[in-house]
């Protein structure tokens, strides 16, 4: 493949994760509840995830798998400690 064209697939990529965040930041900040909330969280953990699997493809770099893997277990441990401990809002 082109090494230009490459390069633009990539910026494309990198300007759709941007917009993908955006939109997940203001769900998190606007959301009607708290489970809109955490899932916005948790989208942010994949989000994350793209950027540095996004990273990897831009610079043929692959140190950073461990962080990947790491933010994905974190994002998991997370989503089941909402799960686990959740109440409906308003109830105490």
């Amino acid at each position: 493949m082109d090494h230009t064209l490459y390069t633009f697939f990539l910026i494309i990529a990198a300007a759709l994760i941007v917009l993908g965040m955006f939109i997940i930041s203001w769900r998190i900040v606007v959301g009607p509840d708290s489970m809109d909330r955490v899932l916005g969280n948790d989208a942010v953990a994949a989000s994350l995830q793209c950027v540095l699997a996004l990273y990897i493809a831009w610079t043929l770099d692959t140190t950073v798998v461990n962080i990947m893997m790491v933010i994905a277990l974190l994002g998991f441990i997370a989503s089941l400690a909402v799960a686990r401990f959740r109440r409906k809002d308003g109830s105490l």
